[in-house]
């Protein structure tokens, strides 16, 4: 099948990656955009941990005001140049990162940081609930391991929380195709999320 040059044009302006790259993946789904995307994708994925070991010392501090000034949020996203931290793409991720946090209130960036005694906390009470459900012993830990992903990583993780622009992707799913458009490795550092009145 011939690819045109509209098509690449469009698969693009839709990724932003680069042209023979569009082509290539056009090539590769037989024309198809939306498996051409996937494909760009993954390529992005893999750019992105190909740069894994690359340091990330520039980037921005996104912010969010919401409800007349009575919930905030700061978060530092960083990169590897200056170039891409001036983008408008990069500052727009990391506005939408702090508007997201504002809504989805995560308490932690990734799974990394929470304490392991809060983890062991947490799969002893959806232990216990599956042993009340009359459960069998032997099913116990993978139903243990399902309702931590659905009911504590997803709440409490920000990397983890469906992105309230887009539920059908993660944060993570997010920032990785940032990463693959901007061909940078890009980390979400910190955040605080302040409220009037709340400690």
């Amino acid at each position: 099948m011939e690819i045109t040059a509209q098509q690449v044009k469009e698969l693009r302006e839709k990724t932003g990656a680069a042209m023979m790259d569009c082509k290539r993946a056009l090539e590769e789904s037989g024309g198809v955009e939306s498996k051409a995307i996937e494909i760009l994708r993954k390529k992005g994925l893999a750019v992105a941990a190909k740069r894994e070991s690359k340091a990330t010392s520039e980037g921005v501090i996104g912010s969010y005001i919401h409800m007349g000034g009575k919930i905030g949020v700061l978060v530092e996203v960083n990169c590897e140049t200056d170039f891409v931290a001036r983008t408008e793409e990069f500052k727009e991720l990391a506005k939408d990162l702090a508007m997201h946090i504002s809504w989805a209130k995560p308490e932690y960036v990734d799974r990394s940081e929470i304490p392991e005694e809060r983890l062991e906390q947490e799969r002893e009470i959806h232990r216990q609930w599956a042993i009340s459900q009359g459960k069998p012993e032997s099913a116990i830990p993978k139903i243990v391991e399902g309702r931590m992903e659905k009911q504590f990583f997803q709440q409490v993780c920000l990397m983890d929380q469906p992105f309230i622009k887009n539920e059908d992707i993660t944060i993570r799913d997010l920032v990785n195709e940032k990463m693959g458009r901007l061909g940078e490795r890009i980390v979400v550092r910190r955040f605080v999320r302040m409220r009037v009145g709340e400690e």
